[in-house]
């Protein structure tokens, strides 16, 4: 939504259905490559980011049962040879990543992001400061409960307060929800790409 916001077509490609997806959808294999490549100004990958995550730290074995999809998607990406961004989380084995927090797009999520670009991306700086309430959209449910002891932090109420967090209106689905890039990041990047596109053009 935030590339299309910023003024791509967009299409999406996924290995499972997406039924709430708001633009033209694929399914299939990404790393198989299931439309053809040639024609896109920029492709967007978001590898699992399970085996990268916090959680992936905390539990022993947990990553062993997750993909690592980062490389095999950054050599299809630089096979291609156009222009891609790759999304996960922090830590995650991205070459010199820009970070994005919801802070700074006056979000009430934090959710931290990095992308890996072949073209400079320039990130935006935290703003903690300006969050009075931060929201967690994550976990198995919506629980209106403080995430830890003196900080200002609540997990989402419900389904509604989710989507007003992250600023998504297209779809009510709980786990897409908590997997999702706000789309502010992506507009926010998609204005540089549509500006570097035009300077090379």
């Amino acid at each position: 939504m935030g590339y299309y916001r910023a003024g791509f077509d967009v299409v999406g490609v996924d290995i499972e259905p997406q039924p709430h997806y708001p633009f033209r959808f694929v399914q299939g294999d990404a790393l198989m490559s299931p439309v053809r490549l040639e024609p896109f100004d920029v492709i967007h990958a978001s590898p699992p980011c399970q085996a990268y995550s916090a959680g992936a730290r905390m539990r022993k074995g947990y990553a062993k049962v997750h993909p690592r999809l980062i490389e095999p998607t950054r050599a299809m990406l630089l096979a291609w040879g156009g222009i891609y961004v790759i999304e996960n989380v922090p830590g995650a084995p991205l070459r010199s990543p820009m970070r994005m927090c919801g802070s700074g797009p006056g979000l009430l999520v934090r959710r931290h992001r990095a992308f890996e670009s072949n073209v400079l991306l320039l990130g935006e700086a935290c703003a903690h400061g300006r969050q009075q309430v931060v929201v967690g959209v994550y976990g198995d449910h919506p629980e209106d409960s403080v995430i830890r002891k003196g900080h200002p932090a609540i997990r989402a109420r419900d389904i509604a307060h989710a989507q007003e967090a992250l600023g998504i209106d297209w779809t009510n689905d709980w786990a897409e929800l908590k997997e999702a890039v706000p789309p502010a990041y992506t507009e926010f990047i998609g204005e540089q790409l549509l500006a570097h596109l035009r300077r090379v053009a």
